[in-house]
């Protein structure tokens, strides 16, 4: 449906979900994103989580043409093994599925794996790891000899298709993302600021844009916000988690949001409440169709051609988004 951009959902956490519904869940989620017009959708990782590379074969297996934008953390397995998961699915479902590259990840989960690695070379090896799966994926023997990784006359078979090639994402919230998404050619993907402060993107990048942000519109301003207030309240509780986690995260994109605080003009669709009560972990657009729309526009404008929205609470939710789209696209 959004041909000039690629907007991608995301799939509820099985740590909130339960055993016996968790992928009944998901899959609803991931077929309405499929039928409001989504490209992907992202599958998270984490030490908390079922495997995402589980999840993203059964949501192959119940939907026509989505792509699983699947969360990758180099730590947990070889380059080879990603690639091998890539063709296996392409040559068994015919299907695609995109990768969300990881540099970083909750920390107490990094130093559970024994991996204390500085923040800057996490991304020169998710760079290094990242290469090496591009390069079996297109069918030639893959010699390498990097920092973190070896490999020698490294072949894949199945081959995959060209047309089945994923597209790569990362963070691009520091010089070290940027840095390594224009080495392994790769969206850079960060949270947003403002849009009026976003002007000075296009000299700025020599790589492809994306932002994460979650939308909540309505017909009016104040439908939206009533709504966003509704599903997004104060929380003291999550206000100090925030906080705590400020503090021991060496993540900059943590850092870059909590910097800029939460109060908004009442026409200003830019929200950080959800994010400094600890309900999700990026920005909002919160506003009547036509606001949050012309957001977006600009959003585009200035260079961002990938969008991944936070976790649709409804199928209905992501009607209302898909209006703010085909508005902001003249579609």
């Amino acid at each position: 449906m959004f041909d000039a951009i690629d907007v991608y959902s995301t799939c509820p956490q099985s740590k909130d979900g339960s055993p016996g519904r968790y992928l009944d869940e998901a899959t609803d989620v991931a077929r309405w994103s499929e039928s409001a017009g989504c490209h992907g959708i992202l599958v998270y990782t984490d030490n908390q989580l079922v495997d995402p590379w589980l999840v993203a074969q059964t949501i192959i297996e119940r939907t026509e043409r989505i792509r699983p934008l699947v969360a990758v953390q180099p730590i947990a397995m070889h380059p080879y093994t990603v690639a091998k998961l890539i063709t296996s699915l392409s040559f068994l479902h015919g299907r695609a599925v995109d990768l969300n590259m990881l540099a970083g990840g909750f920390k107490n989960d990094l130093v559970a794996m024994g991996d204390t690695t500085p923040h800057d070379d996490r991304y020169e090896r998710t760079a290094e790891y990242t290469t090496i799966i591009t390069e079996l994926l297109s069918g030639r023997p893959v010699t390498f000899d990097g920092r973190y990784y070896h490999v020698s006359n490294l072949s894949l078979t199945p081959r995959l298709p060209k047309e089945l090639m994923p597209k790569i994402l990362i963070s691009g919230s520091s010089d070290a993302g940027m840095a390594a998404a224009e080495r392994i050619n790769a969206t850079a993907v960060r949270y947003p600021r403002h849009v009026d402060d976003e002007s000075d993107v296009p000299g700025s990048c020599s790589v492809p844009l994306g932002v994460r942000v979650g939308i909540v519109a309505r017909a009016t301003t104040s439908e939206a916000w009533d709504e966003a207030h509704h599903r997004f309240p104060d929380d003291r509780r999550g206000q100090i988690t925030h906080q705590l986690a400020m503090k021991v995260s060496d993540s900059q994109w943590h850092r870059q949001l909590s910097s800029k605080g939460s109060d908004a003009a009442p026409q200003d669709p830019y929200w950080l409440g959800p994010f400094e009560n600890s309900h999700t972990f990026c920005p909002y657009l919160v506003g009547s169709y036509d606001v949050v729309a012309d957001a977006v526009a600009r959003y585009v404008n200035v260079g961002f051609q990938t969008f991944i929205l936070d976790i649709p609470p409804s199928e209905a939710e992501l009607a209302h988004i898909a209006v703010v789209f085909r508005e902001a696209l003249g579609s």
